[in-house]
């Protein structure tokens, strides 16, 4: 029972504070996400230097993610009007973790730079990409609309609850037992039906896209966030861990928390692309 408890209250106020920081403005998105930037590469590359033994400088692949938000959020939001040379610090970081590896006489060279490229790609890039669907549906002359941002959430979390739903109650064939064996086809449908109808009452309230549109954002988020839950869960599998950290009681750590997120944010942005809002 205290577990619930404690699991409840983390949740509601992990809810609390993402959402409220979306809604309220560009400057809180910012604020928040650049915070979750550092908190999450610094948890991955924690895992992969406890778990794989790699030597590359943690600090450097944190300060390398936080700037890629941070100079993504500017040149977005502020109207650069060329914003290329605010990525050049970046780039920067980028080589000088590379070059650095020449002078390291610890651990792998070849993992190091696996495994610094894999912190940015993987558990920062995603991030960064948060602030273009930011911009989308922004009204004229605005470069910020909470709208895009805040409805991959609504999605995943739609997605999460009825997958948890249907899959505890008649959840009888295995999606991909090797990596997560709770994972059913069933739970799978379930979420799917619910993202969607959220994707449909989301077309009521927002007309920035059609029915179709919002139905169609809903399934590539269901699609791509499970696929993205699977991919965390073969590497919590192959480094033997439960949950990627303990910063979130009851709920495990950043990865674990935004695990859908990493992979459904860019395939969204695809998406979008497509059908012509980005």
């Amino acid at each position: 029972m205290k577990k619930f408890i404690i699991r409840t209250v983390t949740g509601a106020l992990f809810v609390a504070a993402l959402v409220g920081s979306i809604v309220y403005g560009q400057a809180s998105f910012g604020a928040l996400f650049t915070v979750i930037t550092l908190l999450t590469v610094n948890e991955f590359c924690t895992i992969v230097e406890n778990y794989k033994g790699t030597t590359f400088s943690k600090w450097l692949a944190v300060l390398g993610g936080c700037y890629l938000f941070i100079a993504s959020f500017l040149s977005l939001h502020m109207n650069y009007a060329n914003p290329l040379p605010l990525f050049a610090p970046y780039m920067a970081i980028v080589a000088y973790a590379f070059i650095r590896q020449l002078f390291n006489k610890e651990g792998k060279p070849l993992d190091n730079f696996a495994y610094f490229t894999l912190s940015q790609i993987y558990a920062a890039l995603p991030f960064a990409l948060l602030n273009l669907l930011s911009t989308g549906c922004a009204e004229y002359g605005e470069t910020y609309s909470f709208v895009l941002p805040l409805s991959i959430f609504i999605f995943i979390w739609c997605n999460d609850t009825g997958a948890f739903c249907v899959g505890c109650t008649i959840g009888r064939h295995k999606m991909f037992e090797r990596i997560s064996p709770k994972k059913t086809w069933e739970g799978f449908a379930g979420g799917a039906v619910v993202a969607i109808a959220a994707g449909y009452i989301m077309s009521l309230f927002f007309p920035e896209m059609n029915a179709w549109e919002w139905i169609g954002m809903a399934a590539v988020t269901v699609a791509a966030g499970t696929l993205g839950d699977l991919v965390e869960s073969c590497i919590k599998r192959e480094m033997q861990l439960k949950d990627s950290g303990s910063m979130l009681p009851g709920h495990g750590g950043f990865l674990d928390r935004f695990d859908s997120t990493l992979l459904a944010v860019p395939c969204v942005i695809v998406y979008l692309i497509f059908i012509g809002i980005l």
